[in-house]
């Protein structure tokens, strides 16, 4: 028998919070968001409709700059993998937390925030210029001829 195993996680849903960025005491940005998931089914005996919601704790490293776009409300499509850390609480309990490690944060519809041909599926960019104040240089470019305005480089995710 083969010896695989498959982590992988694919939310699509609304954010409860604003996302928060910290830092590690080496720099490195730290961005947090609650995840909100819904099912609805109709229950078999009653004949009601039924609703539940799932929160998610995500986590997405070294992308300092995307806690501006995720704000409360907003829809995302969220693809990483789950991991589950420990620690011992002030009384001495191992308390347990599972988060999804995102490796992809994609903005959607949602609030109206932006018109529909602008954020429907596509990921937010940041302007050039904001991407000068956070980093304090100029962002690097492939050349004249190639430089279009938006680059890999400029997409936050």
């Amino acid at each position: 028998m083969a010896s695989r195993s498959v982590n992988k996680v694919i939310l699509v849903g609304n954010l409860g919070k604003d996302a928060e960025t910290r830092f590690t005491p080496t720099g490195v940005a730290r961005t947090t968001f609650p995840v909100a998931t819904s099912r609805r089914w109709k229950d078999q005996q009653t004949g009601e409709w039924r609703e539940e919601t799932e929160w998610h704790n995500v986590v997405l490293w070294r992308q300092e700059n995307v806690a501006n776009y995720l704000t409360k409300g907003r829809q995302v499509y969220v693809e990483g993998r789950l991991q589950t850390r420990s620690w011992d609480d002030q009384d001495g309990n191992k308390r347990y937390m599972t988060e999804i490690v995102a490796d992809q944060v994609i903005l959607l519809g949602g609030r109206g925030d932006f018109p529909p041909d602008e954020s429907a599926g596509q990921p937010v960019s940041m302007p050039r210029n904001a991407q000068r104040q956070q980093t304090g240089r100029e962002p690097e470019s492939s050349g004249p001829a190639l430089d279009q305005g938006i680059t890999d480089d400029d997409v936050p995710f």
